[in-house]
C-alpha cells in the first residue's frame, strides 16, 4: 500500500488499509490489480480523475477552416506567399478554403481565375488532398483542401 504522500506502508490487510484511508478522509484506490499482492494507494479519486481528463483534453486539436483569398490578377510572388501560408495551415492540421474572387469586369475572364486556382491546387498537392473540387459560386471560385 502507498500513502497519500507517496510513503510505502508495505503489505497490510484490507481492513487496515480502509481504516487508514478513512482517517485521512481520502479514497483507497487499487492502482495495480494484476500484481501479487495488488497495489493500492490512498488518494483523492475525484481530483485524480479531474487531472487525468484535463491532461487528455490538452492533446486534441480542433480542426479549423482557414481561408486563402486571391484575385485573378494576383502576382506570381504573392501567390507563392499565399501557398506558403496555406502549407503552414495544413501542417497545423487545419483545412484550407482557397477562394478566387472576381470584381467588376473580371468575370468576363473566368479562365484566368481558374488558371490561378489550378496553380495553387497543384502547389498544394503534395501537402494536402482535395476535399471539394473548384466550383464557381457567384463571383467566387471556391475549393477546399484538407491535410494528408
Amino acid at each position: 500500500m502507498i500513502g497519500p504522500d507517496g510513503t510505502q506502508y508495505g503489505v497490510i490487510t484490507l481492513d487496515e488499509a480502509m481504516n487508514r484511508a478513512r482517517d485521512a478522509e481520502l479514497d483507497l484506490v487499487e492502482v495495480a490489480p494484476n500484481e501479487r499482492p495488488p497495489v493500492c494507494r490512498i488518494m483523492d479519486f475525484g481530483k485524480f480523475k479531474y487531472e487525468k481528463n484535463k491532461k487528455s483534453g490538452q492533446k486534441t486539436h480542433q480542426t479549423k477552416t482557414k481561408e486563402i483569398r486571391l484575385r485573378p490578377k494576383t502576382g506570381e510572388h504573392d501567390v507563392d506567399t499565399k501557398v506558403r501560408q496555406a502549407i503552414g495551415f495544413l501542417k497545423h492540421k487545419d483545412k484550407v478554403q482557397v477562394t478566387v474572387m472576381f470584381k467588376g469586369r473580371e468575370l468576363a475572364h473566368v479562365e484566368e481565375g481558374q488558371r490561378v486556382m489550378q496553380q495553387i491546387l497543384a502547389d498544394l498537392a503534395e501537402h494536402s488532398k482535395l476535399e471539394q473540387p473548384p466550383s464557381q459560386q457567384g463571383k467566387k471560385i471556391i475549393a477546399m483542401v484538407a491535410p494528408k
